[in-house]
């Protein structure tokens, strides 16, 4: 009698386990092979260039300057603190008129472009090819937001870098590639796009997209970047499954119908979603969507 009860327990154990096994079910994928491996590709690249020097994951400072003189190093004596592994003195900053000028100390090696600098003025990042000056493993460079200059400092050797393992996303599913129909303006419209350190830049807009899903309309505002539209847009997985702050999308410029393809299952996290030290965009109050865009990526880890 005991061991027909052991061997029924092992029995309804066994069972429970292989139901359970049977209940969960991996994740369905929907579009052709080719669709469903053209966005397993791109994906594979976003966490590739994530991973690049120019990435987001190797942020490790973020330090705003004021006129005048700005010293910096790891040295708490500082202006700006760089992390200890820097010199305690590396030199100056010094801002006058909207300009930064640096002064690198005597006995501290810093080079741009490989070469051994000992005072430079600098070209911000509004520029597209910002100086960048480098000390064993970080890297800094001036960036512009509407006006307020920082430091912003990366670390080639940087923590996330080795314990990045990648972003969740939602299931490909080809439904959440739309067709739209981009509307002109008659006129282009200046619009205000606030971001993450409160404040507001303003940009063009040159039209409007139309399009339906679920049974409902909706649109969007892009912005023009070279030969793309960008959109920064939010919805109702925001602060839930995704980042709270919305996320990003690009498209092909209108075609010769007017229509522009909106692909959100390439919808990606702004960087501020991994580290305190970028200065995203917000949505624009224009591109709020009433509906749950389950496509593309979703939140990662805890946010910054």
């Amino acid at each position: 009698m005991k061991n027909f009860c052991f061997f029924s327990s092992v029995i309804f154990v066994v069972s429970l386990l292989f139901f359970a096994g049977c209940g969960k079910k991996e994740p369905v994928q929907k579009g052709s092979p080719k669709y469903i491996q053209e966005i397993k590709d791109w994906h594979q690249q976003r966490i590739e260039g994530l991973k690049k020097e120019n990435g987001w994951l190797n942020l490790t400072g973020l330090y705003w300057l004021h006129d005048g003189q700005n010293t910096f190093g790891s040295d708490t004596s500082n202006n700006i603190v760089f992390p200890q592994k820097a010199p305690k003195i590396i030199g100056t900053f010094f801002v006058s008129q909207g300009k930064v000028t640096i002064k690198i100390n005597p006995d501290v090696n810093v080079t741009v472009d490989g070469k051994l600098i000992n005072s430079l003025e600098l070209i911000d990042d509004l520029n597209n090819n910002p100086t960048v000056m480098q000390w064993g493993t970080l890297r800094w460079f001036v960036i512009n937001r509407n006006g307020r200059l920082g430091i912003r400092l990366r670390d080639l050797d940087a923590p996330l870098l080795k314990t990045f393992k990648g972003i969740d996303t939602y299931p490909i599913n080809e439904d959440w590639r739309v067709t739209a129909k981009f509307h002109p303006f008659k006129e282009i419209r200046i619009i205000e796009i606030p971001n993450i350190i409160n404040s507001v830049e303003k940009d063009t807009a040159v039209g409007e997209l139309s399009f339906r899903l679920k049974d409902k309309d909706f649109t969007l505002l892009p912005v023009k970047e070279g030969n793309e539209f960008f959109i920064i847009f939010a919805d109702l997985t925001n602060g839930k499954e995704t980042y709270g702050a919305g996320r990003f999308v690009y498209t092909s410029l209108p075609d010769s119908n007017d229509d522009v393809v909106i692909d959100f299952n390439k919808a990606y996290n702004p960087p501020c979603a991994f580290t305190r030290f970028a200065t995203c965009p917000l949505p624009p109050k224009d591109n709020y969507l009433n509906i749950k865009v389950t496509a593309g990526e979703k939140k990662y880890g805890e946010e910054p």
